[in-house]
Formats: C-alpha cells, structure tokens, sequence
C-alpha cells in the first residue's frame, strides 16, 4: 500500500515538467522560461558522438534518440563519430560550454574526445566535462591539458557509493571505486573538480556526500530521477527486476526523505539543487542558462 507521499513523488517522477519551463505571467509581462536540466550548468552543450557506450537504463539522450529513430534500444550503446560536429568550430559563448551532454567519453572514444577539447580550449571556451569517468580517460585529460586547468571543471556523475547499484542501472560504466579515484586524481593534480549526484540511485545521497566531499573543490549536485518509469520503458528496460528496482527507488526518495536530505545539507556551499528538488524544498529557480547555481 503506497502512501501519499509516495504517489505525490512517483506522480513526479512521471509528470514531471519539460526541460525548459515558463513562468506565469502577469499584467501583460512576457513570460520567462525558467531553466532546468543542463541549462543550470552551462550556457550550451558540444556533442559529436551518437550513442553511449555506457548504455544506462535512465538515459534521457536514448530515450530521445529511440523516439525519434536516432537509434534503436540495441544500438544505442555503438558510438557513432559525427565527423561534421566533430570538426565544427563552436561559438565560444559566455558560462561553461557543457561537453558532452548526450554521450560520454569512453576510452574508444578518447583521442577523438581529446581532439575536440582541444579545439574547443583554443578557442577560448570553458568546457564543464560531464563524465561517468574511467581513471585512464580522466588520467589523459590532465595529462593532456595541464595547461588549460583554468578553463576546465570536470563534474564526475556518481549517484551512489554502491557499486552493484551503478551497475544495475549503469551496467557499462565504471564502477564506484573508479570514479572515486578519477575524482581523488584530478583533485590531486589542481584541477576544478565537482559532482553530479543525478540522478540520486539510492536513499543513501548522505553518505555519498560525505565521502566525495573532500576531493570536490566546487559543488555536488544533487537531482532525482526525472520521470523514471516512463523512460525505462521507451529504453526498453521492462524486465521484472528493473521495475521492481524503480518502484523501490521511487518509494524511497519520497517528499520527507528529499526534505530530510535538503535539511541535513542546505547550510553547505559545496552542495547544490538540481531543478526536481528545487520545486519540492521552493528554492527560485533561474531564467538565465549557464550559472551554474
């Protein structure tokens, strides 16, 4: 038997608003949209690959892709080089240029991704690496960009302290005790450093917190599972096991467990609020991309 809260935070979980947002407006006032997913933390997004080797079972970008024929749920996770993109020279824009967004970088991709940081860096951009890292591939980066430490964040997803969880719901992607040590390496040798913690796998986002926190010299983003259900299902993750794991995932992150967390965390300046939890705890939300606040 489910609770209210509990159907309020599935409800959620399944209803929950479009990327982009708008605000109700008054006396005549144009609307504004309000910012959400990755416009919290980049002024625009740099993707040259179709497909994700990581083949992660809450993947939006492959829910998009299979919607829109992009891709089907087998081969989403072969990576496709968009030769095109990859040679494009991006308008630099001011804020972080998001890379990648919709893909990751993977060792197989590596010299490719390195090719197109590279031009990105010369070009001026600050480039907000977005990664499920592998230490050999956070280990190139540093290597290959000492210079530009200035112009890097890296932001490592990692949204459990659970190994078996990443690997239920990331069945591809490195394991927590990689990424903990591609954060320890990176932080290590003076880069910016930082952490997404969405989606949140688990009801155990403390604990996580706690042991990330030292090696994080900017923030810990903390965000919940955007229309959970409804994505398994376009990617093709149906099976008993996988609905059952979600239904458990949704009852555990109900309104008092999100509140509890945000009350336990709110005081420190090194932990932020993705927009799911944003509209729970009524924190404003931004108009303006890329401040990544």
């Amino acid at each position: 038997m489910k609770n209210n809260n509990t159907v309020k935070r599935e409800n959620k979980n399944e209803h929950s608003t479009k990327k982009t947002l708008v605000e109700t407006s008054t006396n005549g006032v144009k609307k504004e949209k309000l910012v959400a997913g990755t416009g919290e933390w980049a002024s625009q997004n740099a993707n040259f690959i179709n497909g994700c080797a990581h083949d992660c079972k809450y993947c939006y970008a492959k829910s998009m892709a299979v919607r829109f024929k992009r891709k089907t749920v087998d081969s989403w996770k072969i990576e496709e080089v968009n030769s095109a993109r990859l040679q494009t020279k991006l308008k630099k824009k001011d804020g972080y240029t998001m890379f990648p967004s919709s893909h990751d970088i993977s060792p197989e991709n590596l010299s490719y991704s390195l090719e197109f940081m590279k031009r990105l860096l010369e070009n001026g951009h600050h480039i907000l690496v977005v990664t499920k890292p592998h230490l050999s591939v956070i280990e190139s980066i540093c290597e290959s960009f000492d210079c530009y430490k200035d112009k890097i964040l890296f932001r490592f997803t990692i949204g459990s302290s659970d190994s078996e969880t990443l690997n239920f719901w990331e069945p591809y992607a490195p394991s927590f005790e990689e990424r903990l040590a591609s954060l320890k390496h990176a932080h290590l040798l003076g880069f910016h450093t930082s952490v997404s913690c969405e989606p949140a796998l688990d009801i155990n986002t403390l604990k996580l917190v706690n042991i990330l926190l030292p090696y994080v010299t900017d923030a810990i983003w903390i965000g919940l599972p955007n229309r959970l259900k409804g994505i398994l299902k376009v990617n093709g993750a149906t099976d008993f096991a996988t609905s059952v794991r979600a239904e458990e995932l949704i009852a555990g992150q109900s309104l008092e467990w999100v509140k509890d967390l945000y009350g336990k965390l709110k005081r420190n300046p090194r932990v932020k609020w993705k927009d799911s939890i944003k509209k729970i705890v009524n924190i404003e939300r931004s108009t303006r991309k890329g401040l990544d606040a």
